[in-house]
C-alpha cells in the first residue's frame, strides 16, 4: 500500500460487499465483530470465482427460496434440509459437517472475508455442493429473508464470549436473540450451541431454559456431550491447551410456544 485509508474489508469485482445491509436496516443486536485480517492469494481467487454460484450478501432486501439458493447446477431446486451456522472462523468445520453430511445443507453466516474465502475453497477442493457462504448480519437474514419454518437447524458455534460485565449485553445468545431466531426454524428443529467460556455457557443454558420455544433435550435439564457431529476444532484444542471446559448445549424448537415476530 502506498497510502490512503485503508479499508477493512477487502473488495473483489462479483465477491462479498463490506456492508450489504447499508444503513437501511435497525441494528438492535449484531451476530459479529468486525475484524481486520489479511486475505491470501487462494482466498482471493476463491471468492472471485466462486462468490457468483456459492455466495451471498445479506442486504435484508428479500426473502430467500432455500431450495432455489441450493439448486443443483443444472439448476433443479434443492430438497434438502437446510441448517443455519452462525460464526464460521476459517470454515473448516463447516466444510468437515458438509462433507460428512451431504443431504444437509449448510448456509454458514460469517462477516470475516479471508474465512469465507477459505470456506469457498474447501468447498470446491472436496466436492461440496451442500455450502453457501453469506456474508453480513445474520440477525438481518433471520429478521429479513427467511422466510417462517425455513430452517431444520440452527448452530452457534464458539461466539465471542465477551467476558467483560459491561459487555454482556453484546452476547448473542440472549432472549431477543432466540425470540427473533424461533420463527425461521421448523417444529423439532435442532439449536445447537457450544462455548468454552464457562460464564457464557451458564448463560446461555439459563436463557435457553426459560424460553418458551426451546426444550432442552437433556433429561437432566443441564449440558450435552459433544454430538459426533460437531468436528472438534483447532480452535476448541486452544480453550483446551488453556484449561477450558467445553459445553454443548442441544435444544428444540417447541411445537407450543407462542413466539413473536421479531420485528
Amino acid at each position: 500500500m502506498t497510502g490512503g485509508r485503508a479499508q477493512a474489508v477487502p473488495r473483489f469485482p462479483g465477491g462479498p460487499s463490506p456492508d450489504p445491509a447499508g444503513s437501511h436496516h435497525e441494528r438492535r443486536i449484531r451476530s459479529f465483530q468486525p475484524r481486520r485480517s489479511r486475505v491470501t492469494t487462494s482466498q482471493e481467487d476463491a471468492l472471485r470465482r466462486l462468490w457468483p454460484m456459492w455466495g451471498l450478501d445479506i442486504d435484508g432486501l428479500r426473502t430467500l427460496d432455500l431450495a432455489e439458493l441450493f439448486a443443483a447446477p443444472d439448476g433443479t431446486p434443492s430438497g434438502l434440509p437446510v441448517v443455519l451456522e452462525i460464526g464460521f472462523g476459517m470454515g473448516e468445520a463447516t466444510a468437515q459437517m458438509a462433507a460428512d453430511d451431504p443431504d444437509t445443507g449448510i448456509l454458514a453466516v460469517d462477516v470475516h472475508t479471508p474465512g469465507q474465502g477459505n470456506l469457498l475453497g474447501l468447498a470446491e477442493r472436496n466436492g461440496l455442493t451442500n455450502v453457501r457462504v453469506a456474508n453480513g448480519d445474520a440477525i438481518i437474514l433471520l429478521r429479513e429473508m427467511l422466510a417462517p419454518a425455513s430452517l431444520d437447524g440452527l448452530r452457534v458455534y464458539f461466539p465471542d464470549p465477551w467476558p467483560k460485565a459491561r459487555h454482556h449485553k453484546r452476547r448473542l445468545i440472549q432472549p431477543e436473540f432466540l425470540t427473533l431466531a424461533a420463527p425461521s426454524l421448523k417444529p423439532d428443529a435442532l439449536l445447537h450451541c457450544a462455548t468454552d467460556w464457562e460464564p457464557y455457557a451458564e448463560q446461555m443454558l439459563e436463557v435457553l431454559t426459560a424460553h418458551p420455544d426451546f426444550e432442552n433435550t437433556q433429561p437432566d435439564g443441564g449440558y450435552a456431550p459433544r454430538p459426533a457431529f460437531r468436528p472438534f476444532t483447532r480452535f476448541e484444542g486452544q480453550g483446551l491447551d488453556k484449561g477450558h471446559v467445553v459445553h454443548d448445549l442441544l435444544f428444540r424448537r417447541t411445537t407450543d410456544g407462542e413466539t413473536g415476530s421479531g420485528n
